[in-house]
């Protein structure tokens, strides 16, 4: 076994390992935090790296489907697609975003989630059957925790200073999934990090790899949900109470509704999906009734209707900021 490391670092880290009895993975693992030679700067780069790697590399598939007009049959606002200036000023946001806000973040979390118990540069590295249950409850965790964030950042100041910037497109697109003000970023980002910290704090047997696993996951739902699309193989179309672009969407166009990230079910349970599931009937009637006319004429009526809806969330937007923290109108003092 050969290192670029100190072996002073290798037996600090993994005294008593039994090296050859590693997978490929976990000696990978182990090579990685010896090279760096600092367990707290290994972690970060490590996390950063993968989280650059993974948002744009998922982006990028939905950059060429944008530029191909085979795929706008199943573009949900086939009338916006995005420009190259918007995606390249997209880009420079997220890049601003993720060096200024993210990547200082990052390289706290090695301590921080030492300090918590969790596993980091430790082998061997857990099972899929260990992490399946694990990611599913950080799923679960952020979901309801962006519920009721989302909901807040659509109320008064909340809305104008912060989550205004989100909505800047009102047709997403991949690339716009962290295209967000830093505060929004910070405050959102909890949710995806916090799941993972607390189930650590209680339960004391969570590696860092299962919430590599978790970011991976999320990147690509939070992605697929901007993109725009709709497939027949969409995961919603397997998973009935997945969200989707489909479900998400709507949020952008309406401006109101859908405020969960990747279920159904509390915009369900709590109501907030009413507008949406009328969209939903409307959409399916005109199409019932539009048996036997033109194509162009079926474009026509979706698009009169996607406009109507768009119209809407014109109206919902300008009173959101009108609006308190608690949704109280707010009053003019005479």
């Amino acid at each position: 076994m050969a290192f670029n490391g100190t072996a002073s670092v290798f037996n600090q880290l993994y005294s008593g390992t039994d090296y050859s009895s590693l997978s490929w993975l976990e000696q990978q693992w182990v090579a990685w935090y010896i090279w760096i030679d600092n367990p707290v700067i290994a972690t970060g780069l490590m996390s950063f790296l993968l989280h650059e790697l993974v948002y744009f590399g998922r982006s990028i598939p939905w950059i060429i489907i944008d530029s191909i007009p085979y795929f706008r049959k199943w573009k949900l606002q086939p009338n916006k697609i995005p420009t190259p200036a918007e995606q390249w000023e997209c880009t420079k946001q997220v890049l601003l975003s993720h060096f200024t806000i993210e990547a200082p973040a990052i390289i706290l979390f090695h301590p921080m989630a030492e300090s918590v118990g969790m596993f980091t540069h430790h082998v061997p590295l857990p099972s899929l059957k260990t992490m399946a249950p694990q990611v599913f409850l950080f799923f679960f965790f952020e979901d309801f925790f962006h519920f009721l964030a989302h909901q807040a950042l659509h109320t008064g100041l909340l809305y104008k200073h912060i989550h205004k910037m989100h909505h800047k497109y009102s047709a997403p697109f991949g690339l716009a999934a962290e295209y967000a003000h830093p505060a929004e970023v910070m405050i959102l980002g909890t949710g995806t990090i916090a799941g993972p910290l607390l189930y650590s704090y209680f339960m004391r047997d969570l590696h860092i790899l299962t919430v590599y696993v978790w970011i991976l996951l999320r990147l690509f739902q939070a992605i697929d949900a901007h993109s725009g699309y709709d497939f027949p193989w969409s995961l919603q179309h397997i998973i009935p109470f997945w969200s989707g672009a489909e479900h998400h969407d709507f949020h952008h166009m309406a401006f109101t509704n859908n405020f969960s990230t990747s279920f159904r079910w509390w915009d369900r349970i709590f109501g907030t999906d009413d507008k949406y599931r009328q969209y939903r009937a409307r959409i399916d009637a005109a199409k019932a009734s539009m048996k036997g006319v033109s194509k162009e004429e079926e474009l026509r009526l979706e698009r009169e209707l996607l406009a109507e809806i768009e119209a809407e969330g014109i109206r919902a937007e300008a009173e959101a900021e009108t609006r308190g923290f608690l949704g109280e109108k707010k009053t003019k003092v005479q």
